[in-house]
This record gives C-alpha cells, structure tokens and sequence, in this order.
C-alpha cells in the first residue's frame, strides 16, 4: 500500500488531489497539510511513502517565500535524490525552468503541472514510491537545457521593470512607478534583452517567465 501526505495551501486542491488518489488502486492518502510545518509535522507523525507538494505554499507567521515545495522536499531528502525519506512529487501550476531545475536538484522524484490528466498524476505518484523518478520527457530536457545553458541573473531593477513589461504598461507608465526616467527604463530594458537573448519587451517578459526570474 502506498502511503501519501498532499501539501497544498488551497483546501478545495487538497480534498481534489484526496478524491483522485482515493480511486487507485493500491494508494491510501494518510494526510494532508497547508503548510511547510504542518507538512513537517506530519510527515514525521505519519511516515508517507510520498509527499505529493505544490510549489508556492501559503506564506505564514513563521514562513519566508523560500520556505516552498523545494525546500520541504530538502528538509525530507537531506540527502537529495540518494537520501533517506519520502520520495516528493511536485505538482504545481508554474512551469518556470528554474524551479523545475531546483526541484531536481533538491532530490524531488518528479515535477508536474496540475493540467496533467489524473492518470498521469496516480502514475506519478505509484511510480515515486517504487522509487522512479517521473519527470516527463519534454520537462527532462528542459532541465538539461537549463543546466548547460549560461545562467541568467538580472538586477532587482530589471526585475521591477520587467514585471511591468508583464502586466502591459508603458515605458512612461513604468518611469512613474518606479519613479525613474524614461531613459533609464530603455536602458534597462536593453539590458535585459542583451541578457534574455532576446529582441522585443513580450519575449523579454515571457522569457524572464520561462526561467523563474518573474513570478
């Protein structure tokens, strides 16, 4: 009997994802947790075979945003993919390359989207437990390309800009909200393109998206 503890901070996924495990065969959810800590606790207290986590967990008195499913599958693999513990599957709806790469690295036995169809998810999840890793094809070579691609690091002020980029504003619309000039918000979008390899403010945005820089 697999043995599974779903951590999401959204009640209505949790009882779905405990409704969807509930008809497989051979899979019994033992728990369910909508914080890193309560995750903690009853990973401890109920000793799951896997731990089926969303990425971005609700941020509490005692959290930090990089308190995430990353670093709740660290905290349960100490040891990373060789190491001791429940096997983690990260089901989550960002699909950025950069997380996708941090979940790997942290050990996690897989990483998928919540728009796979419920198959995939019990197969993923079975799979964890007899200790495959499930990561799909097309997200295993992104990890790949990821790795051997030169990293890409903005500034915070590229960031702040880009995120407007994102939500359609204008370069002035920009320049007043960050309280800059025109002119800087063009520097530093040339920048950030010369970074991106990329040639127009939408590549730059959805790029900057790809790679984990944005939210």
């Amino acid at each position: 009997m697999t043995r599974v503890l779903i951590v999401d901070d959204h009640p209505v996924v949790r009882q779905g994802m405990a409704a969807l495990l509930a008809t497989a065969p051979g899979v019994v959810v033992v728990g369910a947790a909508a914080t890193v800590d309560e995750a903690l606790q009853a990973a401890h207290d109920l000793t799951p075979d896997v731990v089926l986590t969303d990425l971005r967990l609700g941020v509490g008195e005692q959290d930090t945003v990089a308190r995430d499913g990353v670093w709740l599958c660290e905290q349960l693999r100490p040891g990373g993919a060789d190491g001791d513990g429940p096997a983690v599957v990260i089901l989550t709806t960002y699909d950025h390359d950069r997380d996708i790469v941090r979940a790997v690295e942290a050990g996690a036995a897989g990483y998928l989207l919540k728009d796979a169809d419920p198959e995939t998810i019990i197969r993923a999840v079975t799979d964890a437990a007899a200790g495959l890793d499930v990561l799909p094809d097309d997200l295993a070579q992104r990890v790949v390309d990821t790795m051997r691609a030169p990293r890409v690091e903005l500034s915070s002020r590229e960031r702040q800009v880009l995120a407007q980029v994102a939500v359609g504003a204008s370069n002035r619309d920009i320049a007043r909200t960050l309280f800059i000039t025109e002119a800087t918000v063009k520097t530093h979008l040339v920048r950030a393109f010369a970074k991106l390899g990329v040639d127009s403010r939408t590549a730059a945005a959805n790029r900057a998206r790809e790679l984990g820089l944005l939210d």
